[in-house]
């Protein structure tokens, strides 16, 4: 009698964009990985191998045993991502590896998921990012890696049919798997207390306006009347109002710091908050303090800024498009023209204002929520490369 032995998966994760400050990619590998490790029971179906550029960051859940770290050892990502990682590759045995960085190198040889988004689609084409990127992205995400990935992972059924479209893949080599968030134990959203700013989070590329917010921040302040605002929040006295606003500044070349800088002089006070980058501890509290959350991109596979917000108890608002009712149906403020600041200023005032909406908004919460975890995000994945047996 013979004894059947399973045999674990080995699969590779490429992890450059979690060593330093994450954002984007890196938040998304950093949930998998932290959900990966809270399940000891994976241990007899897997073995994950993580791949670094230069270092291995200093996060707890990495030291559990279902993950080997392995770093290249190079300062160029050039060299890392394109040449050193996939001729790694070759001699690992790998099942499949995970690409979440969009891009695939022709040199790699083996079975891969690579995430993909409509959002490289525009980069590519119209977006600002210096050339050397735009040539990376489509050399190795647009012609290579939509054509070659065995897998393609999309984030949301809006983004499947996106991908789809502009990079041409056969929708059968297309898998949807929806981004989650943290959700905080908060039983009484409406009872949360809120301070008089409202907030922006995300890498500021043109798509996500920015500065359109900024400028419809401008329209809704009367700088006659400095840091008083021309509305009544919440039935009160007029109260001081800001704009804080959080991410790095990926316009080309950059403009937030001089456009704040024009704005608040015009204002006659610092309106306007920018900062670059926040712990995780403190962009928990303005999440949870805020009035409201703007995010009105126009080109995003998925957004997590307005539903982290919404798991604060905090009203998003974004523009109005497929995605973003995909998400959120009904239960958000829409700016129905991202790119004015006017359209923009009138989805602030009515996210400040309107009571009723913000109620039934936040009313809505639970059920949104309850879509959209780490745990079902990393129970799709795990099924996905199950798929690679």
């Amino acid at each position: 009698m013979y004894l059947c032995r399973s045999i674990l998966l080995k699969i590779g994760i490429e992890c450059e964009s979690i060593e330093d400050q994450s954002w984007g990619v890196g938040r998304i590998v950093k949930k998998l990985l932290e959900e990966i490790s809270q399940r000891p029971e994976l241990q007899k179906e897997f073995k994950f191998f993580l791949y670094f550029k230069s270092k291995i960051p200093d996060l707890p859940y990495l030291n559990d045993p279902i993950f080997i770290k392995k770093v290249i050892g190079t300062p160029s990502f050039s060299l890392y991502y394109y040449l050193f990682l996939p001729i790694k590759l070759w001699f690992e045995g790998l099942n499949i590896t995970f690409f979440p960085n969009y891009m695939l190198s022709p040199f790699f040889h083996g079975k891969s998921l690579v995430m993909l988004t409509e959002d490289i689609y525009y980069e590519i084409n119209s977006g600002t990012l210096p050339f050397r990127y735009k040539l990376a992205y489509k050399i190795f995400a647009g012609w290579w890696a939509a054509r070659h990935a065995t897998k393609i992972m999309a984030i949301s059924e809006t983004s499947t049919r996106e991908i789809s479209k502009l990079f041409k893949i056969n929708p059968n080599r297309i898998t949807v798997n929806q981004l989650g968030i943290d959700v905080p134990q908060i039983t009484n959203y409406e009872s949360r207390v809120t301070s008089d700013y409202i907030l922006y989070v995300g890498q500021a590329f043109p798509r996500r306006h920015l500065k359109e917010t900024m400028l419809a921040f401008e329209i809704i302040t009367d700088s006659t009347k400095p840091a008083r605002m021309t509305l009544a929040l919440q039935g009160s006295s007029l109260r001081f109002l800001r704009l804080i606003a959080i991410g790095k500044d990926k316009y080309n070349p950059p403009i937030i710091e001089k456009l704040v800088k024009k704005i608040n002089s015009r204002l006659g006070h610092d309106g306007i908050i920018y900062k670059g980058y926040v712990s995780e501890e403190e962009l928990e509290k303005l999440y949870a303090g805020a009035k409201a959350l703007v995010y009105v991109s126009s080109k995003e596979a998925f957004g997590l800024p307005p539903l982290e917000a919404l798991a604060r108890g905090t009203v998003p608002v974004v523009a109005d498009g497929a995605v973003t009712r995909e998400i959120f149906g009904n239960n958000a403020f829409f700016a129905n023209n991202s790119d004015s600041p006017k359209a923009i200023a009138e989805a602030i005032k009515m996210a400040l204002t309107d009571e009723q909406k913000r109620r039934e908004i936040i009313r809505s919460a639970p059920e949104i929520l309850a879509k959209y975890t780490w745990q079902k995000h990393t129970d799709k994945f795990l099924n996905i490369i199950r798929g690679f047996k």
